[in-house]
């Protein structure tokens, strides 16, 4: 076959494949303009939340849809949503999202997918002039996607007119529930049509949101996609066991290490944040921060520079980097451990997405030992202990080399170079320097014997847990025998026994005295 051959040949198969996706999409009934923005935005078949919701949504039933992150979910809603639009001047669709980034996601990927509709969407959020929405909303979008702070703001002030849409989506839930929105969203719903379809997707579903589905959906469709692990399978999870002054060396030999294409550096506060990330700065490395207190376009520079790879470690707090869609995410690094299970597998749903392999990495003292376990059996999860490489000869030397002399050196020279010889010298340094970047961490042993005294404490206390419960219960047996035994005395006419006996005793005395001395005479009454 020659090249002319085999490029038809390719072509042929190109085309045949790109027919054979539509057609997985065509099946689920939707619009040729829809199609065509699928097959434009690269989707090749539907992912199995698009398979299971795209149905029920386009039948109009009300949907609760629990989905690990970053399988799919904003289209499984947008295609149907973008099917049924009838472009009538008003907002037909609400979609509800936790933070203001997430909401110019969804809003990119809702235009993106309606381009052969001519979609209009509009992002509602705080930080951004009121004034400024109002316009965009007088141009008429069919789709708002909103954070419930502003949105709740504008419908309070009345200042959204003729506001009656037909679905209103609210996207990762449970994290809404995390920061605190719940009661706006009730509040949302009050001004919302009775009739509107409302569809709920999450990545887990905790009480709260299990009531509050309860509450604003009507016999819904339930659709759970999840494996038996709550966390992807295509992401290998490790943990390192550190001690807390480590963090940042072990951060730095592990980037070293792995060399991440792209990694995202997740810290619980603001201020640690900028700490780690203007560590890893000063030691050279292309990283950015994005946490609350920066400025709406100080966190959108952050971001864009993380997508453009001008910056290819992000470190962030949990809140900012919510609902974030950044593909080629190799690696998730956890500073500290999340402080809770809800927030390690949003952590890292960042990597491992739309078929991607990744790896998610925890860093944890002896002392958080317990939770990272707790975690591991809670997700149903494979977790693999390794241990924080030490830095090789290579690197030291590379790195002896490539340190710029300074003036406070040559001078320290100046004053010892005549006490030793040059080797002497060279080989103390070497030494120090050995010292300052010696294996940090624990080994596998050493975590084996944290886990071993971990349970030997463990069948101690249940060990004086059993001991106080026999004994609880073999007080409460005297106690209920004593008690028996005195309601027999008493029937008997017999003094009762346990803490009445000695004054029972001291009475029977008290008697046998007195008939004494009546019979001698001596006693007298009064």
């Amino acid at each position: 076959m020659n090249k002319k051959e085999e490029k038809e040949c390719s072509n042929k198969q190109r085309k045949k494949s790109d027919e054979c996706s539509i057609v997985a999409f065509e099946q689920l009934g939707l619009k040729d303009k829809v199609l065509r923005g699928i097959k434009e935005a690269g989707f090749s078949t539907p992912s199995p939340i698009q398979e299971k919701a795209i149905p029920p949504i386009l039948e109009r039933r009300d949907v609760i849809a629990q989905a690990q992150t970053g399988t799919g979910k904003t289209a499984a809603f947008a295609l149907p949503i973008l099917h049924s639009l009838k472009n009538d001047s008003t907002i037909e669709a609400l979609v509800i999202t936790p933070t203001r980034e997430l909401a110019m996601q969804i809003s990119d990927e809702v235009f993106k997918l309606g381009k052969f509709l001519k979609t209009k969407t509009i992002c509602v959020y705080g930080g951004q002039s009121i004034k400024k929405q109002l316009e965009l909303i007088e141009k008429k979008p069919q789709v708002m996607i909103a954070t419930p702070g502003r949105l709740l703001d504008h419908l309070k002030n009345e200042r959204l007119k003729n506001f009656c849409p037909s679905v209103v989506v609210l996207d990762e839930s449970d994290e809404m529930l995390d920061m605190g929105f719940i009661d706006d969203i009730e509040e949302i719903f009050q001004y919302i049509p009775n009739n509107a379809q409302t569809l709920l997707f999450s990545a887990t579903m905790p009480k709260r949101i299990v009531e509050l589905a309860d509450k604003i959906l009507c016999n819904p469709v339930k659709i759970k996609i999840q494996s038996n692990s709550t966390t992807n399978a295509d992401i290998s999870q490790r943990y390192y066991i550190i001690n807390e002054n480590e963090r940042n060396e072990a951060m730095m030999r592990l980037i070293d290490t792995e060399s991440p294409s792209k990694s995202i550096v997740f810290i619980r506060t603001k201020k640690e944040a900028e700490e780690v990330n203007n560590f890893l700065q000063n030691k050279g490395y292309k990283s950015i921060a994005l946490h609350g207190d920066m400025d709406q376009h100080l966190r959108r520079d952050s971001i864009k520079a993380f997508k453009s790879k001008e910056a290819d470690i992000l470190v962030a707090t949990d809140v900012a980097a919510r609902g974030l869609d950044i593909s080629n995410v190799s690696h998730v690094f956890n500073y500290h451990i999340p402080l809770n299970i809800e927030s390690y597998v949003h952590r890292i749903g960042r990597t491992g997405r739309a078929g991607n392999k990744g790896v998610a990495i925890t860093l944890a003292t002896p002392l958080e030992y317990k939770d990272l376990k707790k975690i591991q059996n809670e997700t149903n999860a494979k977790f693999e202990l390794y241990e924080i490489p030490s830095v090789s000869n290579d690197v030291m030397i590379n790195a002896i080399f490539n340190t710029k002399v300074s003036d406070n050196a040559i001078n320290l020279y100046e004053s010892i170079k005549d006490k030793t010889d040059s080797a002497q010298l060279i080989l103390k340094l070497l030494s120090i320097y050995l010292q300052d970047n010696m294996k940090i961490g624990f080994t596998k042993q050493e975590v084996m014997n944290v886990e071993k005294q971990e349970i030997l404490e463990k069948i101690k206390t249940q060990k004086e847990s059993k001991k106080t419960k026999s004994s609880q219960r073999s007080n409460k047996r005297n106690t209920s025998s004593e008690v028996n035994t005195n309601r027999n005395n008493q029937r008997k006419g017999q003094p009762a026994i346990g803490k009445n006996t000695k004054n029972s005793r001291q009475s029977t005395q008290e008697r046998a005295k007195k008939q004494k001395m009546q019979s001698q005479g001596k006693y007298h009454k009064g």
